[in-house]
């Protein structure tokens, strides 16, 4: 056995243990070793560019204005006081609209073809699901929040408005209906 051979089988060479001889030695990192180390680091990187990426470029933010309601006064609250819809000055449409157990207030709604429509919407009671089927518009709807978005129908015709959120034993029947009316643009 030569010098090296016994530092190590007293435990005083590199590794665990050791006397005085051994201390301040580091552990040797092989190759593969840093190569792993060096693309977990990597890929950490790139995913935390991806969030700061998607953020900054896609306008992808959390929300910043939450708008409350008093669910006890929503009927009466003079924002949807009367549900329906408006059209405003600048030509985009505004759908002020109640969900509740079990109905849609208006039940029937008609837009324009084309234009943006914004809907506006609060429930005086539980959690509904707002979802026009067959269109990308789908939203929460829950008691003493007002939820709000903005959408465009590209082409007329008529479209089936549910409810997707269990809201009770009624949930089957509550349903409405979106017209869009008008030429395709």
């Amino acid at each position: 056995m030569n010098r090296s051979e016994a530092k190590v089988s007293e435990g005083e060479g590199r590794g665990v243990g050791g006397g005085e001889e051994g201390r301040g030695v580091g552990a040797r990192v092989e190759l593969y070793e840093k190569i792993w180390m060096w693309g977990a680091a990597g890929l950490v990187v790139v995913f935390i560019g991806a969030v700061v990426y998607t953020a900054a470029a896609g306008a992808v933010h959390p929300p910043s204005h939450v708008e409350t309601i008093d669910p006890q006064t929503a009927r009466t609250d003079p924002r949807f006081a009367s549900p329906g819809v408006t059209e405003r000055p600048d030509g985009t449409v505004e759908v002020v609209l109640l969900a509740q157990m079990y109905a849609f207030l208006p039940t029937e709604i008609r837009v324009p073809a084309g234009r943006p429509v914004t809907f506006r919407m609060t429930s005086p009671d539980v959690i509904h699901g707002f979802q026009v089927v067959g269109t990308n518009a789908n939203a929460m709807v829950m008691p003493g929040y007002v939820t709000e978005f903005t959408v465009t129908f590209p082409q007329p015709g008529e479209h089936l408005i549910v409810c997707n959120e269990y809201c009770g034993l009624g949930h089957h029947v509550m349903h409405g209906k979106l017209v869009v009316e008008g030429e395709a643009p």
